[in-house]
Order: C-alpha cells, then sequence, then structure tokens
C-alpha cells in the first residue's frame, strides 16, 4: 500500500497538498495520506472537510517536528514524505533528516536559502540510503524552476538569462511562520548571479533598492519587485549550461501590508533578542509579528482585496538558431494564493516521486528532478479536479523574438 504523509497538513499550504493529493483517485495517487500536523484537531478538521475518498484513505496524526522521535513515528512505512512545515530555516533540515533516516523519499517546499543550502549537503546520505529529495517543489522555487529547464531543453538553444518575479495576496489567513519567512527575507543576503558571477545584496539597503523596479503581472497588476532570497538562484546556475544572469524578486499585496512589514524591520523591531518591558521579557520580533498580522484584516479591507490572488512570472532569455529570444510563462490564478500556487507543486512531486519518474538520487532542485512536461502535465490535471484555473489566462507562454514581436506558444497540454 501507498501512503503519504503530509507534514503540516493542516496549515495554509499543507492543506492543499493534502487536498491536491486526494484529488486524484488511485492508483495514480496514493492509497492513504496521512495529514500530520501539531495541531490534531485542524489535521482532523482537514481529513473531515475532504470527505471520503475513492480508493483514498485519510487519517490525521499528531506531530511535533522539534522531536526526531515524534517525526520517525509518523515516517515509519511511508511512501514519500511531503515537508510543509515552516519555517524552513528552522524545520527544512530536521524535516529531510528525518525522510533519509527512514529511507523514505522526500519533498518539500522549501523557499529558504540557508536550509536549502544545507539540505542539498546531505546529498550523499541521501543517496547512501537510496532515496530521493525534492527541495523547493512548490511556486518559487518549484514551478520556476520547471520552466527554466523546459526553457533549456526545448525552447532555447542557450539559455543565458532568467528573471523570476512572483506576487501574491490577499490569502484568507497567514499565520506566523509565513510572515517570518518574509522577515528573514528581509533581513538577511540575497544572492544574484549577474555576469555570470555570484553577488549578494540585501533588500532594504541600497544594493538591494537598486534592483527594485515595477514589473507588470498578467491578471494581477503592476507591482513594485524586490529582491528576495529564494535558492533559484543558486540552483540553477548550476545546471543551466551557459547561465550568466538569475534573479529573484517579489513582493505580497496590499502593499500597505507588506510595507509595514518593511517599516517594522526599519525600525530594528524584529530582533530575536529579548528586551525589558515594565518587567516582562518581550522578544521584538514576536512582537512584531503579532502586531503587522492584527493589522492585516484593516489593510487588506482598506485596500479593497477581496480575496486570495496572484502571478508567477519567469522571463527566460538566451539564444534560438542564433537569434536572441526570449520566453514568458504567466502563471496566474483568482481566487487562489499562495497556498494552492505552493501546496499543488508539492502535491505533484509528490505523485511524480511514487511513480518512480525523477531522474536521479540524492537531495536535488526541481530542475535536476523533474520532467517539465510531466510537471505541468499532471499539475493541470490536479487543478482539474480541483477546479482551479481552467480559464485561457491562467499558464501563459509567450515567445518574444529580437524584433520584440509577441506570440503566444502552447506547449502541448
Amino acid at each position: 500500500m501507498s501512503r503519504a504523509v503530509v507534514l503540516g497538513g493542516g496549515g495554509g499550504i499543507g492543506r492543499v497538498a493534502v487536498r491536491s493529493l486526494a484529488a486524484l483517485e488511485a492508483p495514480e495517487t496514493f492509497d492513504e495520506i496521512v495529514v500530520a500536523d501539531l495541531r490534531l484537531e485542524v489535521a482532523q478538521e482537514v481529513v473531515a472537510a475532504i470527505g471520503p475518498r475513492p480508493g483514498v484513505s485519510l487519517r490525521a496524526v499528531q506531530v511535533d517536528a522539534t522531536s526526531p522521535a515524534s517525526l520517525a513515528a509518523v515516517i515509519a512505512g511511508a511512501s514519500v514524505v511531503v515537508g510543509c512545515i515552516g519555517p524552513f530555516y528552522r524545520f527544512g533540515v530536521p524535516m529531510l533528516e528525518a525522510a533519509i533516516a527512514a529511507k523514505v523519499d522526500y519533498v518539500d517546499v522549501c523557499d529558504d536559502l540557508a536550509p536549502t543550502k544545507q539540505m542539498l549537503e546531505l546529498d550523499g546520505k541521501a543517496k547512501a540510503a537510496g532515496i530521493t529529495a525534492i527541495v523547493g517543489m512548490g511556486n518559487s522555487p518549484g514551478l520556476a524552476n520547471v520552466f527554466v529547464k523546459l526553457c533549456a531543453d526545448s525552447l532555447l538553444d542557450v539559455v543565458e538569462s532568467v528573471d523570476i518575479y512572483h506576487v501574491h495576496g490577499g490569502e484568507p489567513d497567514e499565520g506566523p511562520a509565513v510572515l517570518k519567512h518574509r522577515i528573514h527575507a528581509m533581513t538577511n543576503d540575497v544572492p544574484l548571479f549577474l555576469d555570470g558571477k555570484m553577488t549578494t545584496v540585501r533588500q532594504l539597503e541600497a544594493s538591494g533598492e537598486a534592483h527594485v523596479h515595477e514589473e507588470d503581472f498578467r491578471g494581477t497588476g503592476r507591482f513594485p519587485v524586490y529582491p528576495y532570497p529564494h535558492p533559484e538562484t543558486i540552483t540553477l546556475p548550476q545546471h543551466i549550461p551557459g547561465l550568466k544572469r538569475a534573479t529573484n524578486m517579489g513582493v505580497v499585496y496590499p502593499l500597505s501590508y507588506f510595507q509595514l512589514t518593511q517599516a517594522m524591520v526599519r525600525a530594528g523591531a524584529c530582533s530575536e533578542t529579548p528586551i525589558q518591558v515594565q518587567g516582562h521579557a518581550i522578544v521584538p520580533l514576536e512582537f512584531s509579528v503579532a502586531h503587522v498580522l492584527s493589522q492585516r484584516a484593516r489593510l487588506l479591507r482598506e485596500a479593497g482585496v477581496t480575496g486570495p490572488g496572484g502571478c508567477l512570472k519567469v522571463v527566460v532569455g538566451g539564444l534560438r538558431r542564433g537569434e536572441p529570444t526570449r520566453y514568458e510563462l504567466s502563471v496566474s490564478s483568482r481566487g487562489a494564493g499562495a497556498g494552492e500556487g505552493t501546496g499543488i507543486p508539492a502535491a505533484v512531486g509528490a505523485i511524480l516521486a511514487k511513480r518512480g519518474a525523477v531522474t536521479g538520487k540524492g537531495v536535488l532542485p526541481p530542475e535536476a528532478a523533474v520532467r517539465p512536461m510531466e510537471v505541468l502535465g499532471v499539475a493541470m490535471q490536479v487543478m482539474s479536479k480541483l477546479g482551479i484555473g481552467g480559464g485561457g489566462d491562467t499558464l501563459v507562454v509567450e515567445k518574444v523574438d529580437a524584433k520584440g514581436e509577441r506570440t503566444v506558444v502552447p506547449i502541448g497540454l
């Protein structure tokens, strides 16, 4: 019997991964899907909300990601583990180490730079265990990497540049882990691969502000984008020959919400060192997270944001038959946000791992682990079952030639 364990299956991304896995029927998906979360009652709610599925059993269990013994007990006997517990700079490595110890294939949605580097260093141990671990199988990283690989394999003779842009907002809920990840991005080095060399900038310092510009997102609008420390900029140069530039830029709307978070960082209110306030030890980061989240509903309301949405835009430039050419991917969503954009690809990665449709053993980024057309095919199948997308502008690929003329490109789905 095949079994998928979704760690953090009660969270905003994890529950989408569970729904996506359950959308298909066995043998296309798993015989059993285990929803594992620290909050057992929330995991049970996810199972109840999905209800009975033909040929698929769902079960809720409690897991404590701070306890190796708890992780080991939940993972034991699984076919694939899907890691959705954040923030990944705290839980990414422990989840992967537990999967390696249990000799179970692993997929996660890690978009933090430091843990990605640490997990890639576990490649030898994963190979020795005979497993495949796909790290960063979400939206960005994830679908972004897959499209770059598609361009390298089929659309361009040489890939020279990759610019990844992302915007999302309006999700019904946003937890502390998501906001802490965003603050982490604002307070740490951001790697950019420029002119064939790796450099680092800081999002809120002059080095990062020099790269801020406005970008048009299909179906979403025009927004300023900021350097983000996502791992594509360090993995793509290793796996795409000829690459000279790789950048990752993003933002969250409404801008008032994103800018409030930036203001708390600029004010120095995001330290993890406790300070004394009227005789009480207060961690500034915890206060800032609580304060920003307390203002979220008001800021959404004032901006007129009534539901989730977003867009991933990937621009890949290079040479085709000797001519400068670029391809632009836009994955747009209305009524679906970061949870769907990230949770669906994670489920797709788990399904492909179950099928044995991955390209090697060890710890791999998406561009080195999966075949692009298989990812897109399963993703569209899952989205159809979930009733997401379906419009002509959900996934659009355009070719832009040397004269700047645009042509919509069918990608064979």
